[in-house]
């Protein structure tokens, strides 16, 4: 299946990219490549139509994430929601890059079990193909779920995003240590191949270091930018999201010397976004502290951050394990341990305008809070 995928998607791509790089000068910097691999219309790995969430394998897939994996966690992240939407006062949640819809759909289901009335599940994600997955997924809720192409002016609700910060876009540099020095790495031409190309540049990481010669690591212009905006148009309201990655600590700790770009396909990681473009997904680690200055600077205030494990505990996960199957106890597992998702998984959130009752305890992170590691 990926083959014949890879066979469909990955030659007129790579036409489209060569085609900008030779428009370019001949060098294309990572993130305009990187845009184009998971976003160009039709062809981009989010644009096209192969399937890319599912528990295995054999589905044609190329990863899980956590709705798929447990409808408990849709669940335990609802009583978050509601907590969010009753302190601001707000009868609409905003979901951005929504997948297979899977999230969507439980939340909807968690809250109307809840009694919690929603007039709007607004949905945005650039994927037309994903967007037609999620209608299909999400028909039986009606006029209630709308989907939209680009924030409004102003907004007034609540906001959650699963695995959306990762998918964008970011920059590379290459420190080369002698003499010291910082190139932003980009992909030229090699006849029809791609390859690594460095240039320099003025771009630095956001911490001095220090760093080992022939260090790799990502800034994220493109992801502040999109949490700055947000905070902008947020009139009141609050915003989840939760993904993998670390502080500025740990991130750029001088041992993680190659970054954390990553790549997915069928279940398997491999670390070159250069071939078969489109075909796979391309990511980057989550810098969490830059996150949450863009946040802070453009008018939010953050209400915690913590690891997905005690975010979802916070929430009643455990309590929804009562009396539940094997099946269902370790797909939930997963969810919360250390060496699977529970740790490397965080949770940060958002508010503007909230109520105080809200935004000085908020449920998910009541218990194990790291906001001072930012």
């Amino acid at each position: 299946m990926h083959s014949n995928e890879s066979a469909s998607v990955s030659a007129p791509l790579a036409r489209l990219v060569r085609a900008a790089i030779a428009r370019d000068g001949g060098w294309l910097p990572f993130d305009r490549f990187m845009a184009m691999a998971l976003y160009a219309p039709g062809l981009g790995y989010y644009a096209n139509r192969s399937p890319k969430f599912g528990l295995l394998p054999r589905s044609g897939s190329d990863f899980v994430t956590a709705p798929e994996l447990s409808p408990l966690f849709g669940r335990a992240l609802a009583r978050q929601l509601a907590q969010a939407l009753q302190g601001s006062g707000s009868d609409e949640l905003w979901e951005f890059g929504a997948g297979s819809g899977a999230l969507a759909a439980q939340l909807l289901d968690a809250l109307a079990v809840m009694g919690v009335a929603l007039r709007r599940y607004t949905i945005v994600d650039l994927s037309g193909a994903l967007r037609e997955r999620q209608a299909e997924r999400l028909q039986r809720f009606g006029a209630t779920v709308q989907w939209v192409d680009a924030l409004p002016d102003a907004m007034h609700g609540v906001v959650v995003g699963n695995e959306v910060l990762d998918a964008m876009p970011v920059q590379l540099l290459h420190f080369d240590g002698a003499p010291a020095q910082w190139a932003e790495r980009g992909v030229a031409l090699d006849g029809d191949a791609f390859v690594w190309r460095d240039r320099p540049t003025a771009l630095r990481p956001p911490v001095d270091g220090p760093f080992a010669p022939g260090t790799v690591t990502e800034i994220h212009p493109q992801a502040e930018a999109f949490i700055a905006t947000l905070a902008e148009r947020l009139t009141r309201g609050a915003a989840f999201f939760i993904d993998y990655g670390f502080p500025h600590a740990e991130y750029y700790h001088p041992q993680r010397s190659g970054g954390t770009l990553m790549c997915h396909r069928a279940h398997r990681a491999d670390p070159d976004p250069l071939v078969d473009v489109g075909a796979k997904d391309i990511t980057a680690h989550v810098d969490f502290t830059g996150i949450a200055l863009a946040a802070q600077n453009a008018g939010m205030d953050v209400l915690g951050y913590t690891t997905q494990a005690r975010f979802l505990m916070n929430c009643g996960l455990l309590d929804d394990l009562q009396g539940a199957d094997l099946p269902t106890i370790a797909n939930a597992q997963k969810l919360m341990n250390e060496h699977e998702m529970g740790e490397l998984f965080k949770v940060i959130g958002f508010a503007k305008g909230c109520d105080a009752g809200f935004t000085t305890a908020p449920i998910g992170f009541a218990r194990g809070d790291r906001t001072h590691t930012l």
